[in-house]
């Protein structure tokens, strides 16, 4: 019954071009699920765009999970190539029964490069949402999750429409430790100048890290292993700095997005994240009831918020080589939705 309904409604939905299947097929995704990539026609600030995302969906699945990486990172987060089996959140998913769809945000990857102006998280969220309104007829649930400022679009998305399940929060709190994030993006260089990015055309507004400083920026003080922090380097995408705006703006309450969530919410950081945890303005990732304790105020009673902190990792923590722990428990909170 419900693999008919799928069917019928990705028919449905071709039809009307709402989403566009350009590359189906296995690729990589493994014996228990079948990917497709897809491009979604959105509207942002009036402008025609396209969103970009990865579609892997195992037998059966009736729960997608929609996932938006962070700044100066692109789908790819969510599936890194470097020891998949330890660090791809996609494949955790999709072994537990939960269809995943990676996102690059407008800007990024194979998304759509409006104007940088134009880019802010509440239109990336927006963009999200006209993603996510394609989906409806083929799974039962949807998830929005999101890596950073990805994760202030999630729950902006989650916020305003309505249209969600759940939500999952990675690697972002309301208490953004500004000591040490203002340094790094004082670090961040236009993507024109950048050796590797400048080809793609994009205004001086796009910024991403200088070469050699991801690890101190996104990894630390997790173990510095080459091959991840290679890895993360040859697929370093940008961010606007617009998007940073609203994104700080709702670290400060000043946009009550997160008060009108009316669905279950899970937190997810590293303890060792001094961008969102730590004194002297961070919040308390000592423990997950600690972290509960310090972000719960910003949630309405009906998210329901529960939290998890792993240890040993910084900002980035689909790359710490224990990030399967916390994918279980994604997978395990996910299961009771």
């Amino acid at each position: 019954m419900h693999s008919r309904f799928r069917r019928l409604g990705a028919v449905v939905g071709a039809a009307l071009g709402l989403t566009l299947v350009v590359a189906p097929g296995p690729a990589g995704a493994g014996p228990a699920a079948t990917c497709e990539d897809l491009r979604t026609p959105v509207t942002v600030a009036g402008t025609a765009q396209a969103m970009y995302g990865r579609l892997c969906v195992p037998a059966g699945a009736t729960q997608v999970q929609v996932l938006i990486p962070g700044g100066t990172y692109d789908s790819s987060y969510w599936d890194i190539g470097y020891e998949p089996s330890l660090r791809s959140y996609r494949l955790a998913m999709n072994e537990a029964g939960i269809a995943t769809l990676a996102l690059d945000r407008l800007g990024t990857g194979r998304s759509s490069k409006p104007l940088s102006a134009l880019v802010t998280a509440s239109a990336q969220a927006s963009a999200a949402h006209q993603v996510i309104r394609t989906l409806r007829p083929r799974f039962d649930e949807v998830v929005v999750g999101g890596h950073s400022i990805g994760a202030a679009m999630a729950m902006i998305e989650a916020g305003n429409y309505h249209d969600v399940d759940g939500v999952v929060v990675t690697d972002m709190t309301h208490r953004m430790n500004y000591l040490t994030v203002i340094p790094v993006l004082a670090n961040m260089i236009p993507a024109p100048l950048d050796p590797v990015l400048r080809s793609r055309g994009l205004d001086l507004g796009y910024l991403t890290t200088a070469p050699g400083t991801r690890y101190d920026a996104f990894h630390s003080p997790g173990p510095e292993d080459d091959g991840a922090i290679a890895y993360d380097e040859s697929t370093k995408d940008v961010f606007a700095a617009t998007e940073a705006v609203d994104t700080i703006l709702m670290t400060n309450v000043v946009i009550p997005a997160t008060k009108r969530i009316d669905v279950p919410v899970l937190l997810v950081v590293g303890d060792g994240d001094e961008h969102f945890c730590g004194a002297p303005l961070g919040s308390d990732c000592s423990s997950a009831e600690a972290l509960r304790a310090s972000e719960a105020p910003y949630f309405s009673p009906e998210a329901r918020l529960e939290t998890y902190v792993l240890d040993g990792y910084g900002h980035a923590i689909n790359y710490a080589p224990n990030a399967r722990q916390y994918f279980s428990v994604v997978a395990e909170w996910a299961s009771r939705l």
